[in-house]
Order: structure tokens, then sequence, then C-alpha cells
């Protein structure tokens, strides 16, 4: 089980092709951000120290999962304590500007200790031509991650891979290639170890409406799928999406920002091949002061 950490999020610095993650990305949340079909709650809060404090509850499949996250910032540094309803506290400590410029260190670490859920020690790096995450867990045998992406904003070709010195295999390798310019972003991306390839295609038609697209082939199953999807902003409060696939299915989102930071979310999905089916239903909730 990977162990856990925050979702990479690049630090200020030098422009250039960013991390792994960021290939694709636009195509990514515009056909699948948002979307859900539970129901979910988010509360922020600042305490008097400048700690921010958030509560979230999920509710699906009649299951409530719930934690509560602090964080601290300070110049140079960040500390999140998360608790879970599953009894698990995990600390993350990130430094920026680690020794130069770009360079941020991350460690993380989960209590109750466990072999199924160690901590880590995560190095990112950006530069004007290169985006670079390497990782290892905490433990007697760890993972080590690493991804890579070289190039320019403009074009940029990415690796990602993960090592498990316990069995000596690859548990995962990928790779990416992006061309992005002012309103529009390809990308193709082999993945599951080389047994899927995906491009995708995201175009910011004008100010207030996109459009994306992406396409999988599965080589093991000999299966495709398409996603299409588009996003228009109908004030600067409110924002409506539709996306459908293949396989017949369709979803739409609402959401409106009823107050600075503090979102309201609808979605719905039907499976137009099934009609008989009763469609499912989604409410997200996000307060931030």
């Amino acid at each position: 089980m990977d162990s856990p950490a925050p979702t990479p999020v690049p630090a200020a610095g030098p422009v250039g092709p960013g991390l792994y993650t960021e290939i694709g990305k636009k195509a990514r949340d515009l056909l699948y951000k948002d979307y859900h079909t539970d129901q979910k709650f988010t509360l922020t809060t600042t305490a008097a120290n400048g700690a921010a404090i958030t509560v979230a509850g999920t509710k699906k499949n009649e299951v409530v999962f719930s934690e509560i996250q602090s964080q601290l910032k300070g110049k140079k540094y960040t500390v999140d304590v998360k608790a879970t309803s599953d009894s698990k506290v995990i600390t993350t400590v990130t430094i920026n500007e680690l020794y130069t410029p770009g360079l941020k260190g991350i460690i993380s670490v989960p209590t109750p200790y466990q072999k199924s859920s160690t901590g880590k020690v995560e190095l990112q790096y950006l530069h004007p031509h290169a985006g670079i995450i390497a990782s290892v867990g905490l433990n007697a045998n760890p993972l080590v991650n690493f991804s890579g992406v070289f190039g320019t904003k403009a074009v940029a070709l990415g690796v990602d891979a993960a090592f498990d010195t316990a069995s000596g295999d690859f548990t995962k390798y990928n790779a990416g290639l992006s061309h992005t310019n002012q309103d529009l972003t390809a990308s193709l991306n082999l993945n599951n170890k080389g047994d899927t390839l995906a491009a995708s295609y995201y175009h910011q038609v004008h100010g207030t409406t996109a459009v994306g697209a992406e396409i999988a082939h599965t080589f093991s199953s000999n299966e495709n799928t398409l996603t299409i999807g588009s996003q228009h902003e109908l004030d600067p409060l409110t924002t409506v999406k539709a996306r459908f696939n293949n396989f017949g299915i369709a979803s739409t989102l609402l959401q409106h920002a009823w107050r600075p930071k503090s979102l309201i979310t609808f979605s719905t999905e039907i499976d137009t091949k099934a009609i008989e089916k009763s469609p499912k239903f989604g409410l997200a909730l996000s307060l931030k002061p």
C-alpha cells in the first residue's frame, strides 16, 4: 500500500514543465473533477494561532467517512496533522526552498505506524526545464518512487515509476508527453505498465467555455474508452459541466460559489443504456471563511 502523502502541488518557482501530475491535468479536471454520486461536507475555519482547521465528512453507500485536519503555515514550512475516522493520524511537514530555490522537502508519518501504512520522505524540485519528485518509504523494505518531467511549458516529456524493494519488482511505470499553448493542451500517456494508451485534449474555446476529450485503449482487454465533456461559466460565480462516455454514462454538474471560497455542487449521473435504473445524485458543500 502506498504511504500516505498529500497530492503533490508545485511550489512557487520558475515557469517550466511542472510535475508529472500536470501532464493532461486540464483535461482530467474538466472531465472528472467534482463529479460524484455521494454526499460531502467540508468546513474550514481559522484558529487564533493562525492554524487552518478543516472538518470533512463523506457519506457513500450508507457509510460515513470523516476526518479533521489542522494546517499551520510559516514562511518556509507547513505542518499538517490529519485524523481520520478509521483511527489514523497522519502528520506531514513540508519545507519550502530547502537549501536551494525550487527544492521542497516533505516528510509524512502515520500513527499508528504499520507495515501497510508507512511514512515516507519526498523531495520535489522545480526548474525552468525540469520537474522532479523522488520519495522513499520509511521502513526496512521501502517503496521507492520517481517521476521526472523535462522540457518547457510548451512541450514536455515525463516518466513515472515505482520500485518495491521487498519484491524487487517495478509496481508502476508510466510515461507521458504534453503540448500546451495559450488555449489548447494535448497529451499522450502510457499507463498501467504499458497496458493502457490514453490521449487527451483540452481547448479553451473562449473565456467562459472549454471542451475536452479523452480516449484510452487497453491492450490486454482490447477495450476502448471515449469520454467527452464541456464546461461553461454562466457567470463569475456559477459553472456548469457535462460529460458522456461510450458506455452510455451521462453526467452533469452545477457548481455555485454562494459566497467567496464557499461552494455548493450538485451532480447527476444517468445510464442512458439502462434508463429503467434510477439516476444517481451527488451533493457537496464546502464552507470557508
